[in-house]
Parts: structure tokens; C-alpha cells; sequence
């Protein structure tokens, strides 16, 4: 049997790191069916996903012993780094022909050099971030950006399928995901910030915000980031969906990413940066990213 027959005989999915979006997209597998093993070191999640029919591995090397095919669903760099070659790591027990699917937003160079360890050990990795939200993940209707060969991914259509069938196939090299993730989040971030200052100026004029945003999300200044968490700011609900962190992290990285490619960066997009690192360092940091709301004046109005 060819390492691609293998993959498309796979059954048994690999989780490492079942956080909210992790969490969402195993359960969503699991309600299709197909079996799963996972790996979190918060203890909380390893007992929900064994209440949800999730098998629960001591390690991320025994992910790699059990599984073809594992979805590293962590939040940075950092973590990755942990998860492949720390102690007892995907890299220590992972066998050629695997594939990985490497679903955090992280920098283009970061994702190129895990992808380079990667093929050292004979492993595919895909670059494949992801959007949409834990709601939009459980109810398999988030999005995926896949960046890796065809050959790989045209054996696990059938898995990909059960975890969304909203994909955009980005190219063949891994990183270009990565670019139009970063590319994105900025443009959310600047939505977000924009439409948080301006619903907080028009709750100032003493206009109705409700009355407010329903008008603009009927008219030209519509946008699904502006409805989604400013209707859930003005109705004083800050319960962590995404945390202001992660676009904190996302609109710097892709600054970042400017720099090193020596392009200039967005002027707005270094303007929404600046505004969701000062919402973190103001308290924020740990609230939904709807927070930005209230940095910028806004009220609560229930």
C-alpha cells in the first residue's frame, strides 16, 4: 500500500490542542463519525473530549504513534515550537508520510521553517489556517486556507469534507496561507476598530446604537466583524469568543510580516495594530475582542 493509499485509508484523526477552535473541530469530526485521539495539557479539555467520545493520549509523540493524520490546533509560534520538538513531541515519534495540518495564524517564516523540520522527518505539513469561529467549526461551516500539494490533500477530501466544505486551496508552498490569514485578520481589525470608534461617537451625539447599527449593517458601512461583536457589546456580553489577544497577535504578525518582506505596511492596519495592543494593555486582553467597544468610549445599553 503507497503512503497515499494509507492516508486515505485513515480513520483515527490526531487533535493536539483542543482550545475553543480545536475543541469545535473535534467535535465536529466526531459527530460525523470519525474517530479521534487528542492531546491538551489543560486537563478540563482532555476530560470534555473524552465526554464527547474523543480517545485521550499522554503526549503529543503519542498522537504521532496512533494517528496519519493530526490537526495542531495551538495558538503561536511558541507552542508549536513546544508541540514538535519538546519533550516527548510530535517530531520524536512521527513516522514518513504523515501529514500535519498546522492551523494556527502564524508569521510566513515561522510556518516555512516548521514545514522545513517537517519534510527532515519525512512528514507532510499543510499550512492551514483557519476562520470563522468555535460556533461556525462545530456546525462545519468555518473556512479553511490550504497551502501544501495536491497530491496530499486529494486522498483527505473526504476528512476535509467532514470538517468543512468551505476551502480555498492557496497554492502549493506552505506560508501562503499563512499571508492570506494575516491578510484577513488585518482587514477584521481595521473593520472591528472602525466600527467600534464610530458606533461609540454616534451613542455621543445621543443617537440610539442599536438603531445605529442595524443601519449601518443595512447599508454601506456593513461589515460581519462590526454586527457580530458590536451587537454583543452593546448588550454587555464580553464571554470570550475570541479573545483580544489573538488579533492583537495577528495584526502584529502581519506587520511583521511586512517588514521582513520589506512592504510597506497598511497605514490603517498599523492604526487598528496600535488599537488592539493598547486594548490589551487597558484590561482587555482576556475579553472578547468586542472589548473594543468599550475602549472606545462605548456603553452597554442592556
Amino acid at each position: 500500500m503507497t503512503n497515499l493509499q494509507a492516508l486515505e485509508n485513515q480513520k483515527n484523526v490526531g487533535f493536539i490542542g483542543i482550545g475553543n477552535m480545536g475543541f469545535a473541530m473535534m467535535a465536529r469530526l466526531l459527530s460525523q463519525n470519525w474517530p479521534v485521539t487528542a492531546f491538551d495539557i489543560d486537563a478540563n479539555a482532555m476530560l470534555k473530549a473524552k465526554s464527547e467520545g474523543a480517545t485521550l493520549a499522554r503526549h503529543a509523540g503519542e498522537i504521532a504513534t496512533l494517528c496519519r493524520v493530526t490537526f495542531l490546533v495551538v495558538v503561536d509560534s511558541a507552542q508549536v515550537n513546544e508541540v514538535l520538538n519538546g519533550p516527548q513531541g510530535y517530531f520524536s515519534k512521527v513516522r514518513a508520510g504523515d501529514v500535519l495540518f498546522l492551523c494556527p495564524t502564524l508569521g510566513p517564516l515561522d510556518v516555512s521553517k516548521f514545514a522545513s523540520q517537517a519534510m527532515a522527518k519525512g512528514v507532510q505539513l499543510i499550512d492551514a489556517p483557519m476562520s470563522g469561529g468555535p460556533l461556525r467549526a462545530r456546525e462545519g461551516q468555518m473556512s479553511f486556507m490550504l497551502a501544501g500539494p495536491q497530491d496530499v490533500l486529494k486522498p483527505l477530501e473526504s476528512l476535509l469534507n467532514a470538517i468543512t466544505p468551505h476551502r480555498f486551496f492557496i497554492s502549493e508552498t506552505a506560508g501562503d496561507a499563512a499571508k492570506t490569514k494575516l491578510a484577513n485578520n488585518l482587514l477584521a481589525a481595521i473593520n472591528l476598530a472602525g466600527a467600534s470608534e464610530v458606533l461609540a461617537m454616534a451613542q455621543s451625539w445621543g443617537l440610539e446604537p442599536l438603531t445605529t447599527l442595524a443601519v449601518m449593517q443595512a447599508s454601506s458601512g456593513q461589515s460581519w466583524i462590526g454586527q457580530d461583536r458590536l451587537q454583543r457589546a452593546l448588550q454587555n456580553d464580553f464571554e470570550p469568543r475570541a479573545h483580544t489577544t489573538l488579533l492583537a497577535k495577528d495584526t502584529r504578525l502581519a506587520i511583521e510580516a511586512c517588514q521582513e518582506m520589506n512592504i510597506k505596511a497598511p497605514s490603517l492596519g498599523a492604526l487598528a495594530t496600535q488599537q488592539f495592543a493598547t486594548a490589551c494593555e487597558m484590561g482587555h486582553a482576556h475579553q472578547d475582542d468586542a472589548s473594543l467597544f468599550l475602549m472606545a468610549g462605548g456603553k452597554p445599553v442592556q
